[in-house]
């Protein structure tokens, strides 16, 4: 019996993976595979945490970079969320919350409303998750909160710490580049424009990854340039989700989605057309006319006589056929 080689293993493994991405799979198996693959971004996540003076360093970099580019706006930006009553709160709970809630609420209206579309997305948060990991590994950078750069922290408190107790323990506070929170917006937004239908929904789609960059900012989570890499991230995940999800494209599941649903008429047959033979001609009237029917069959055969009874005119006509 021959063993397969390792390059061989690995082919097969890679087709089977590209042939459960490419199509939608039950609910439950969706819902498992989803939150299995998410703890396992987490975990690792986590367990990745980079030197943290090479990550400060990184961050002083990045923040030196945007000076250079006249992009420095995160203590402008979060000096005017602090003047609004309320706001940095509110920015600080939808860091917190809504970046997981909104993703799975999306997901779930996908999976439901635009089957042929949720491979697509779902296999493009995939191998943006993936790509983020590796940005993680590769180039470690705090956040400037912590990068002592003037920026405050306005997201620990007494009842929540992300750099202390349990939830650090599988949070990685220098995993800045790329963000992920803008990398899942542009992903949702880019989603609700092609398959949201209605015009509120490619409004949301147009206003949650903005709603989300000033969440990252003012809450000193993010610099500017760390949005922009999480953008790009989302970007070539799409790319490489295309190329998985076989040949069909955005744009004819945009086509075919977008459209209306088509309404039936409460009765079974009236999804069907109905198809109906021509109703046979009138006879015109004649005193000597004489019209036998046979038994029900194909056909009716009428004898018309024409002047002596001896001779006599056969025709056969179809009966209607109904459904």
């Amino acid at each position: 019996m021959r063993t397969a080689s390792p390059h061989e293993l690995i082919r097969s493994a890679a087709r089977a993976a590209r042939e459960w991405l490419s199509v939608r799979h039950s609910l439950r198996a969706e819902a498992i595979a989803v939150l299995a693959l998410y703890a396992g971004y987490e975990a690792t996540r986590g367990l990745v945490v980079g030197d943290p003076s090479y990550a400060i360093r990184h961050a002083h970099e990045v923040a030196s970079l945007e000076q250079s580019l006249h992009l420095f706006f995160e203590r402008r930006v979060q000096a005017a969320a602090h003047a609004v009553p309320g706001l940095v709160g509110t920015l600080g709970v939808a860091y917190l919350t809504l970046h997981l809630a909104t993703t799975a609420a999306f997901l779930l209206w996908l999976y439901r409303r635009r089957p042929a579309a949720y491979p697509l997305i779902r296999t493009t948060l995939f191998l943006a998750s993936a790509l983020a990991l590796a940005g993680y590994i590769l180039f470690p950078t705090a956040p400037p909160r912590l990068a002592g750069i003037g920026i405050a922290d306005t997201i620990s408190g007494p009842h929540i710490n992300l750099n202390r107790g349990l939830v650090s323990s599988l949070y990685n506070p220098f995993a800045a580049i790329p963000s992920m929170h803008i990398g899942y917006a542009v992903v949702v937004g880019g989603g609700l424009l092609c398959y949201g239908g209605r015009l509120a929904a490619r409004l949301a789609g147009v206003l949650y990854p903005l709603f989300v960059l000033l969440t990252i900012v003012a809450t000193g989570n993010h610099f500017l340039l760390d949005a922009v890499v999480g953008a790009a991230v989302a970007g070539l995940a799409m790319c490489g989700a295309l190329v998985l999800s076989g040949t069909q494209s955005a744009a004819a599941r945009r086509s075919a989605y977008s459209s209306p649903p088509t309404r039936y008429h409460r009765y079974p047959y009236a999804s069907r057309p109905m198809r109906w033979a021509p109703r046979p001609a009138r006879l015109t009237s004649s005193p000597t006319r004489s019209v036998s029917r046979s038994p029900p069959s194909s056909a009716t055969r009428i004898e018309t006589s024409v002047g002596s009874p001896a001779k006599l005119c056969t025709h056969t006509m179809p009966l209607p056929c109904h459904p």
